[in-house]
């Protein structure tokens, strides 16, 4: 049965200028209308990050049927089993792993995911909030001589291992996720100015997958992207969600990084990811993304 949503019901408060709406009024599932769904879509486009608060009633059956309501779905991700028998469902466990630091999700594969739905389940008392980028406003802030050199710029991303980052210790469940994780290693050069499919907007794709530019050393790479993700977690372009128990957030992982606050001890903190599938970047001088290394067709067609 599908359920309308009258429009006037629809309660969207903007947490700041540019970035991040909370939106009340609806209970997500997968039988919203599609005029519902029309306006949520705009609305996300727009604004780049969605958070609806009192979605308990939401289960993960819920959690996918409304997720495909914005595409075709990937399966949970390229390396990572599922967690749960659907195949498309992602589990964030602070037991295996934190994502403490910027990134836009699975950008070493060609087709990074279009949109990404992520339901909390079982949260600290304090902390472990997680804060946005808007990608697309850090590349309207750069300052002129930076937009132009970005724009020819082409970056290669690979979920291979850092080796400035250390390893977990063995037979820890952090340990066996980052097997899992480089068990089969991606590699994908991308430009580092995608024009966004639906707006035309330019965004900055980086990101701490982002590892080397195309043409230059590791010290020069290393520094320039330094320098323009210094502008990508600028406060001004940022948007933090304090998370509560039944909360979900959507967001445009075409226009967006995140970051998730390591803030919160030893206590669990479990969150379900479901990725919407992204169509192939494509850079100001209209070249495509190119696929280096590892077939992803299994993760999104």
């Amino acid at each position: 049965m599908t359920v309308v949503i009258p429009a006037s019901s629809l309660v969207a408060r903007d947490l700041t200028v540019d970035t991040g709406t909370e939106v009340s009024g609806v209970q997500l599932g997968p039988h919203l209308d599609e005029g519902t769904v029309a306006h949520l879509r705009r609305l996300l486009v727009a604004r780049k990050v969605l958070f609806f608060r009192g979605q308990g009633a939401l289960d993960t059956e819920g959690q996918l049927g409304f997720a495909r309501l914005l595409g075709p779905l990937t399966t949970a991700h390229p390396t990572v089993p599922a967690g749960d028998g659907s195949g498309h469902v992602l589990p964030i466990d602070s037991d295996a792993g934190r994502a403490d630091a910027w990134h836009t999700d699975v950008t070493f594969v060609p087709r990074p995911p279009a949109f990404s739905v992520l339901r909390a389940v079982t949260l600290p008392l304090t902390g472990g909030d997680t804060v946005w980028a808007n990608t697309t406003r850090a590349y309207e802030r750069l300052p002129r001589p930076l937009q132009v050199l970005a724009d020819e710029l082409r970056a290669v991303h690979t979920n291979a291992h850092d080796y400035g980052r250390p390893v977990p210790a063995q037979g820890t469940a952090a340990h066996r996720h980052f097997e899992q994780f480089v068990a089969q290693v991606f590699e994908t050069e991308h430009p580092v100015v995608r024009v966004h499919p639906e707006t035309g907007e330019r965004t900055l794709l980086l990101g701490g997958f982002a590892r080397t530019l195309v043409g230059l050393g590791a010290r020069d790479s290393a520094r320039l992207i330094e320098l323009l993700q210094g502008h990508v977690t600028r406060p001004e372009n940022l948007v933090r969600w304090s998370w509560r128990p039944g909360d979900v957030a959507v967001w445009d992982n075409r226009a967006t990084q995140h970051y998730a606050v390591n803030d919160y001890g030893d206590v669990e903190r479990r969150l379900q990811r479901v990725t919407v599938a992204g169509d192939l970047p494509v850079g100001v001088d209209g070249r495509p993304s190119t696929g280096l290394r590892g077939d992803a067709s299994h993760y999104s067609a």
